[in-house]
């Protein structure tokens, strides 16, 4: 969900990035999703709002339903735009506060979010620089409404701090099944490229990439034969990134193709 176009726009569909690197703001029109992150699955139906932290990761899932195709706004808050927010609003985070919070909070109805959605409308036909100027206002307007409706969100949103080190075991356990490059893992595990390697090299006896492809069969097999999964769903959410590399790689470890492993009858 990287590189938005925009601070704020409507688009049909959620990006497939499974690292969350700023806030969103998000209603759900119409359709279904849900959102994984590691620990807990949520469910958003239409006319739904959720907030979405920055610095998590997460896999989505979305379709239409009840006859209806996907859509959503997804409002979209940089950490630069937060920034000059503050400066300008004098918003601050509380200190000697715990910054921490969950990926996703589902945020209750409000008529002020119903208002806003309803007046952003209008500015989705704009193109250009036009269409820039507007989206940065609304911008604005929904990090005030987001702090008025929802007030425990102001240290969330105004902490500008990267993630602190944390358990490096339990973390990569947690996480492992997220298809992202290992400067992702390390980010979020506190540390910089290298010395994720030596804490990983010292953890778990071998390096990152060998330790995350053996997890990931591992698991993949596990689905294949006592939850009778199919390949072509298993490798996205085992965590890798094509069908081909993942047949590969299972066929190699276990000496047979991931489409001609038995379901167990146990």
């Amino acid at each position: 969900m990287e590189n938005a176009p925009y601070p704020c726009h409507v688009e049909p569909t959620i990006s497939n990035e499974q690292f969350i690197a700023e806030h969103i703001f998000i209603y759900l029109e119409t359709g279904f999703l849900t959102i994984y992150d590691g620990n807990e699955t949520y469910t958003f139906g239409a006319g739904e709002y959720g907030f979405i932290s920055r610095n998590h990761f997460a896999r989505y899932k979305k379709g239409g339903a009840n006859g209806k195709e996907f859509k959503s706004v997804s409002i979209f808050v940089g950490q630069e735009f937060l920034r000059s927010f503050s400066k300008e609003y004098g918003y601050e985070a509380d200190p000697n506060e715990c910054f921490g919070c969950d990926a996703v909070i589902k945020l209750d109805p409000h008529t002020l979010l119903e208002s806003y959605l309803k007046s952003i409308k209008p500015y989705m036909d704009l193109t250009g620089k036009e269409r820039d100027h507007f989206m940065f206002l609304k911008t604005k307007e929904i990090v005030l409404l987001l702090l008025k409706t929802n007030p425990e969100l102001k240290n969330v949103l105004l902490d500008f701090s990267d993630p602190g080190k944390i358990d490096l075991e339990n973390f990569m356990n947690r996480n492992f099944r997220f298809n992202v490059s290992l400067k992702r893992f390390s980010y979020l595990a506190g540390r910089s490229l290298t010395v994720f390697k030596e804490d990983f090299k010292k953890t778990f006896g071998t390096s990152p990439g060998r330790w995350l492809q053996e997890k990931r069969l591992t698991e993949a097999h596990f689905r294949l034969e006592h939850l009778g999964q199919h390949p072509s769903e298993v490798y996205l959410e085992v965590g890798f990134e094509d069908l081909s590399h993942f047949s590969y790689a299972f066929k190699k470890k276990y000496g047979i193709a991931p489409s001609h492993l038995k379901k167990s009858i146990s």
